[in-house]
């Protein structure tokens, strides 16, 4: 079907766009409450913060070698089609890991082969919806959108850490996976209720699909602008893939409990919706290159400040300050690429950023894991701060990040 768009209607009115946007809040509901718990499951399981870092980077190294082919037949294939059987298949996986539990039948290596799951089918979905959501939303409503979803995901981020804590810690380690496979399946429902077509119409393609991959790859690398922001969130998401395992570290070296640590994720997360609240106005207030360098260097400052925390609660709150930057990032990065890219190439231009930028995750997990077994969580702490000095250095210097154009003269083109 044709779906025409009215800028003055609302999201909230928005009928297909809040059934996504709803069945995803519950989904990322259920990742929150599992996601705390994995760390704490693999350590319990084999006390070594090695064996967390390798799960972690499993659930990312899809994107070195999926991202490109996905996006390609991404905008070949239905979009909803692919987002309903990756979330199937995302709510099996997450099922498998209760079940084990239950029988006390787990393994690490069950929890890596989940791991690895899970990341192929996030790769997939992730893509198809990022690429039908301007197919759902006015291009003028994309950075509203975006920070709408921001502020969810952080809702999400402030009520899962406790609860998955609190199941784990006192009604069993299986029922964090079960609520979690329970939410996938939600999601599975709101999408079968979306009338909204995700992409445009489609010819049948008999190109080879190198030559697609090529095309996607072309148009990333002659936006110079774009390219370089492929880099620095990659970088940052090198960081990212660490936090948690160093919070985690940190938390249980000052005694903190399960239940504990699960609080000093809720705390953080009160900056991530703060972040994605003002995100938006942020965007409309001030030029691209200013919000980007502040938030990079923002990040890069306050990170090394989790070595000098006394307590869980100064931990949370470091955390917020880290959180609070990251939607305001995404909201001004993300609604400006996606609204430069053409539908027929969503798909493929995403998923050659998106390769870029979660490419640097499973080197930063599996490496951060090594170093604080091998060298302590000090050293590691300080190698991955100094890498987010460097980092900001280039963002600063970077002329193409200081001179881009606002998102509004770019849509008039």
């Amino acid at each position: 079907m044709n779906y025409e768009f009215s800028p003055t209607v609302p999201l909230y009115r928005n009928r297909d766009y809040m059934l996504l946007w709803g069945g995803q809040v519950i989904s990322s509901l259920g990742s929150a409450i599992s996601g705390i718990v994995f760390p704490l499951l693999i350590l319990a399981l084999t006390n070594s913060p090695a064996a967390a870092g390798i799960a972690g980077a499993l659930g990312s190294l899809p994107y070195l070698f999926l991202s490109l082919p996905a996006g390609a037949l991404i905008d070949r294939w239905d979009r909803k089609r692919v987002m309903i059987l990756c979330d199937t298949g995302r709510a099996l996986a997450m099922a498998s890991i209760a079940a084990a539990l239950f029988f006390n039948a787990l393994t690490i290596w069950q929890i890596y082969i989940v791991a690895l799951i899970e990341g192929t089918l996030f790769v997939f979905f992730n893509i198809a919806d990022t690429a039908a959501i301007p197919r759902v939303v006015p291009k003028e409503q994309l950075p509203e959108a975006t920070g709408q979803n921001h502020a969810a995901q952080a809702t999400t981020g402030i009520v899962g850490p406790s609860i998955g804590t609190v199941l784990y810690q006192s009604l069993g380690r299986a029922f964090p996976f079960l609520l979690d496979a329970i939410s996938y399946g939600v999601s599975v429902v709101s999408l079968f209720f979306i009338k909204t077509n995700f992409q445009t119409e489609r010819t049948v393609a008999q190109r080879h699909l190198l030559v697609e991959i090529r095309e996607g790859l072309s148009w990333l690398f002659d936006q110079p602008l774009i390219r370089f922001m492929a880099f620095v969130t990659g970088g940052l998401n090198f960081v990212n893939a660490a936090t948690g395992l160093f919070v985690i570290v940190l938390a249980k070296r000052l005694g903190a409990s399960d239940a504990e640590i699960g609080i000093i994720f809720s705390i953080g997360a009160i900056g991530g919706i703060a972040g994605a609240l003002v995100g938006g106005r942020i965007q409309q207030r001030f030029k691209f290159g200013q919000v980007i360098i502040a938030t990079v260097w923002i990040h890069a400052l306050v990170f090394p400040l989790y070595l000098l925390a006394p307590n869980i609660i100064v931990l949370g709150v470091i955390s917020a300050f880290l959180y609070v930057t990251g939607p305001i990032y995404n909201v001004v990065q993300f609604s400006y690429r996606l609204a430069l890219i053409p539908d027929r190439l969503q798909g493929r231009v995403n998923s050659s950023f998106r390769l870029i930028a979660f490419g640097f995750q499973p080197l930063g997990a599996a490496l951060s894991g090594f170093l604080i077994e091998r060298a302590g969580v000090v050293p590691a702490l300080l190698a991955f701060a100094v890498w987010e000095l460097g980092l900001s250095i280039l963002v600063f210097i970077n002329a193409d990040i200081r001179n881009a154009p606002p998102l509004v003269q770019q849509l008039d083109v």
